[in-house]
């Protein structure tokens, strides 16, 4: 068996479970984009357009990019390894803690990495002393905006000084903008409408998060460098992309029209605040995120104890420099979020409990 690093897998249950450890949106999947998977249907028998032409003509509408310097995968995972597979980095650098698989494919390849540590006493908040970690010893570096336990983004104008800084000393930035749709302000932190001036970047997107799609599996990168772009793509295989998953996706990007995306951001901040408000009130030490998910601290246990309850979370303990007091939970509908603090108020009075006993014995 494989070590399970990701929240998600609730295959290993056999009845329902409340899966707070994947951040998907609580709205779930688009009604649209169910509805083009149904009226696609009898288009799946035939194999699918390994350009693929419809989806990429359809991001390249949506970002307003070069549809050359647009490439599409079977997930922003499969997007990353594909990359550092195709650029072939000898060194590299990870802001860190952060994504487990951008290390897993640098280690694929025979990358030697090193890691920015965020710390703890600012927060794990990204500061100027990042550019000075930035040099030409590296070939490449990964930073995931917002960064992905915590939450937390880093500004546009510090995300630029290091794309320029990257630029200048010859470092290829992968930037990882998967969950920067939930953003309230996106526009105060992504650089998405910057990268025709960025030639040393790509920005990693997926359909995964925002549009709940993650079974279908879609992700694409926005390169700065068509160059660059055909050589990720010159890395995939001829059929990166399955034909239901092009349709649900050009189907995603069209639910703008009908504001799926402000409903989202709204619906996630709403809820967002409610789920901090109560770990607050419970005592634990929760951090300033903006996503779809907030990451915090606890002194004891709470992945067994919440699993009695049905309820799945995510351990950090995995994260570099993290350890099993730190969690994160998605964001889930008003009911799941009840459900979750409610049972976490049991879980708290229990261990305090314990705690308690222990002193007094």
């Amino acid at each position: 068996m494989m070590k399970e690093i990701h929240g998600g897998n609730i295959y290993k249950f056999d009845h329902r479970v409340y899966d707070f450890s994947a951040n998907l949106n609580p709205l779930g999947m688009p009604q649209e984009v169910k509805q083009a998977l149904i009226d696609n249907i009898d288009k799946y028998e035939s194999y699918p357009d390994p350009w693929n032409r419809e989806l990429t003509a359809a991001l390249s509408r949506y970002h307003d990019v070069d549809p050359d310097c647009i490439c599409c995968g079977n997930g922003a995972a499969d997007i990353i390894f594909r990359a550092v597979l195709a650029l072939r980095p000898k060194k590299a650098l990870i802001v860190s803690p952060t994504f487990s698989e951008y290390e897993q494919a640098l280690q694929s390849a025979g990358c030697c990495v090193d890691h920015f540590l965020l710390r703890e006493d600012q927060e794990f908040r990204l500061g100027e002393d990042v550019l000075a970690a930035v040099d030409g010893s590296y070939d490449m570096m990964f930073l995931c905006n917002p960064n992905n336990p915590t939450g937390l983004p880093a500004s546009r104008e510090l995300v630029l000084a290091v794309a320029e800084k990257c630029g200048q000393s010859g470092v290829i930035l992968m930037l990882d903008e998967c969950f920067s749709e939930f953003l309230a302000e996106e526009e105060k932190y992504s650089v998405l409408k910057d990268i025709g001036r960025l030639p040393s970047v790509v920005i990693l997107k997926a359909f995964t998060k925002l549009y709940a799609m993650a079974g279908l599996r879609l992700g694409y990168c926005i390169c700065g460098d068509r160059n660059i772009c055909e050589k990720i793509a010159g890395t995939l295989q001829p059929w990166a992309v399955s034909t239901p998953a092009s349709k649900a996706g050009v189907a995603a990007l069209k639910t703008a029209e009908t504001g799926f995306v402000e409903r989202t951001k709204l619906y996630v901040a709403e809820n967002r605040s409610f789920l901090a408000d109560g770990l607050k009130a419970l005592g634990y030490r929760v951090y300033d995120g903006q996503a779809n998910y907030i990451f915090f601290r606890s002194e004891s246990d709470l992945t067994g104890p919440l699993m009695e309850r049905n309820i799945m979370i995510r351990s950090c303990a995995n994260y570099i420099t993290l350890d099993e007091h730190y969690y994160r939970i998605a964001v889930r509908t008003r009911e799941e979020n009840a459900y979750f603090l409610q049972s976490l108020a049991a879980v708290t009075k229990r261990n305090e409990g314990n705690y308690d006993r222990q002193i007094k014995g």
